[in-house]
């Protein structure tokens, strides 16, 4: 081996051993059968060995002084573990709320027969608006916002405008045409999109959109679902209420409130005060009708042999109702702060 080899070499090992954080560096490199026990074992073959003897010399100290700087950083070694120690739990992560209100909505709807589907994101108009019974041009269509999407395609008069979905209702166009047969049952939950940004809105949050196509579907069975709902995710005692409204592709349409949980749907406190939380003991949290006929047929179901109905919210704005979560900006759940997050 050449002077030149030899040096190399002992520059590599110092290099190694400044980035090594390994929990033995001690032994690693010092050690009985160290790193530098086997380099020094290499001396025999190099014609000078008083400059090879000369340079293991400073790379012994210059170990010796990396141990140190080590220990006092608090880089374990051989001398600084504690082996009669109990292991450090490693940190273990969860689901994003977000996720944990959608498992719970998913697991409550199952038990009355309800199956979760994904239905797109990024969606033809037609689908979006057109077979949910709103013509081009009507007003309906600008509530939402929306956000288009330039399509590469040809230009012409039948060119497919692509759109962020503003709400999960084309969930219930995609089912009844995928399926065509009732009985149909379905929770379409997937991210939505639209053109507000504040404490109680963000661009992209997440609905679930429920549908029930059957023979003689009538109101009652709507009241009766979203009363389960309320008391099963919410707690027992709360109720829910339908307030008639107005949406394009249901008629009748309503909009649902729950009872608030903190003043048992009262409007007042236990002390008197009245409820700053809620309007008059109610939470408005959706909206919900019976399936128009337009949107049956739309969708290749004949309106004279089948009803449904519809209905749907906010996961954000279900979740940041329950009574143990104080939330007074939605955005928090989307802003990457662990410390946030991992409250939940």
């Amino acid at each position: 081996m050449t002077q030149k080899e030899f040096q190399t070499q002992i520059n590599d090992l110092l290099k190694q051993a400044r980035q090594d954080q390994a929990p033995d560096w001690q032994v690693k490199y010092l050690g009985k059968k160290g790193l530098f026990k086997q380099l020094s074992a290499t001396i025999k073959d190099i014609s000078d060995k008083k400059a090879a003897g000369q340079l293991l010399n400073q790379l012994k100290k210059d170990l010796e002084m990396l141990a140190t700087q080590k220990s006092q950083a608090g880089t374990p070694t051989q001398e600084s573990i504690d082996y009669t120690l109990p292991a450090s739990d490693e940190p273990i992560g969860h689901l994003h709320p977000i996720s944990q209100a959608t498992e719970k909505i998913v697991s409550i709807f199952a038990e009355l027969g309800f199956v979760r589907v994904r239905h797109p994101e990024l969606d033809d108009d037609e689908n979006v608006f057109g077979r949910l019974n709103m013509s081009p041009g009507h007003p309906a269509r600008d509530e939402w916002e929306t956000f288009f999407v330039a399509h590469p395609g040809k230009p012409g008069k039948n060119k497919i405008r692509w759109v962020m979905t503003p709400h999960t209702s084309n969930g219930q166009v995609h089912e009844m045409m995928r399926l065509r047969q009732p009985p149909i049952r379905m929770i379409n939950i997937t991210r939505t999109y639209r053109r507000q940004q504040d404490v109680t809105h963000t661009q992209m949050f997440h609905q679930f959109e429920g549908l029930m196509v059957d023979r003689d579907v009538n109101i009652t069975h709507l009241k009766g679902v979203l009363d389960y709902f309320a008391r099963e995710f919410y707690g027992p005692g709360t109720k829910s209420r339908i307030r008639p409204f107005h949406f394009q592709f249901t008629e009748p349409s309503f909009e649902i409130d729950f009872s608030c949980h903190l003043c048992g749907g009262t409007g007042k406190l236990p002390n008197g005060d009245k409820c700053k939380f809620c309007k008059s003991g109610w939470h408005e949290v959706g909206g919900a009708g019976m399936v128009h006929p337009n949107v049956l047929t739309a969708c290749g179901l004949d309106p004279q042999e089948y009803s449904g109905f519809a209905f749907g919210w906010g996961i954000e704005r279900t979740y940041t109702l329950q009574d143990h979560i104080q939330i007074d900006d939605i955005r928090d759940f989307y802003n990457g702060n662990l410390k946030f997050l991992q409250q939940f």
